[in-house]
Order: structure tokens, then sequence, then C-alpha cells
């Protein structure tokens, strides 16, 4: 090869710097065509979002209607946390029970996690029963009923023997 002169050297470099912003300018045009098409997609998103508008007490009735969940914690935290909530639904629902048994169980709810029954016999109204059971789901420790038994008596066919075991999650480490 021979040695190259100043002007080729030139032409070169020259030659490089244009192939280099020939290729900035392919991708970089590339990529703003799409920015502006990404762009464009937020725009329209965004305006249909501005459409749904949800007024403040229409969405606080929505929000009534979602369970609420607390995190579990360790064993001994959680049985008290969820029997003192479970015992302020019982008050709630005006029924009396006998002292709640904790009956713990060997379910596995996933690696980290098992369930802890809470076990409940009372006698009440019909009615009571049934408050008590639609407003379990305002409990955040509550992760689901096991058992739920009335008996009624005869004699008085609105008093009922209440069985009721409720679940919640507790850590294991």
């Amino acid at each position: 090869m021979q040695k190259l002169s100043e002007k080729d050297i030139r032409v070169l470099k020259f030659g490089g710097i244009c192939a280099a912003v020939i290729l900035v300018f392919i991708f970089g045009s590339t990529w703003l065509e799409h920015w502006s098409k990404v762009r464009q997609e937020i725009r329209r998103k965004e305006a249909e979002l501005d459409v749904i508008d949800v007024a403040k007490a229409k969405q606080a009735g929505w929000m009534s209607i979602v369970p609420v969940f607390e995190m579990p914690e360790k064993e001994e935290t959680q049985k008290v946390l969820f029997r003192n909530k479970f015992n302020e639904q019982l008050k709630k629902a005006g029924i009396k029970s006998q002292p709640l048994k904790v009956v713990p169980t060997g379910k596995t709810l996933q690696k980290g996690y098992r369930l802890l029954n809470v076990q409940c016999t009372a006698k009440c109204k019909f009615t009571q029963a049934l408050d008590l059971l639609a407003r379990l789901n305002e409990n955040p420790y509550l992760v689901g009923v096991e058992e739920f038994k009335i008996k009624c008596d005869k004699s008085k066919p609105q008093e009922v023997a209440l069985n009721l075991t409720v679940s919640t999650a507790v850590l294991i480490r």
C-alpha cells in the first residue's frame, strides 16, 4: 500500500463523517417516526380517559364493594388482629357467642403462608346470622368462610344455633 496524501486522508475523513451522518439520519428518522406514533397513541388514550369522568359518589360506591385486605402478619399478631376484628363484627351483628376457638390447620396457601381457623359457636336470631355473613367481607384479615352451619329450634323458629368457622392467612417465618 502506498502512503496516502493529505488530500486523500481528508476525503476519507469526510466520507466517514458523511456515512455516519447518513446512518444517524436513517435510524433517527425511524426513531422519530416511531416516537410520534407513540405520542399520538398516548394523546388518544388520554382523550379516552378524559371521557370517562366518574363522579366521586359513584367511585366511593364502587370502592365500598371491593373487599379490603391487609397483608398477613406472624401467627401471634395475626391471631389477635383477626379475633378482635371478628369479635367486633359479632358485636355489630348483635350476636353473643361463646369464646372463640383458634383451630390451627396444616393447610398452606402459598409458600410462606398457612391458614388459621377461628371457630365461633353462638345462639342468635336468623337475621343476625345473615347480617354477620353479609358483612364478613369487611374484615380485612378474612381469607374465607370454612364452615357455616345453622340449626333451627322448632319451638322458636327465629332462634338459631350458629356454628361458623372463618380463616385467615398467617406468615410462617
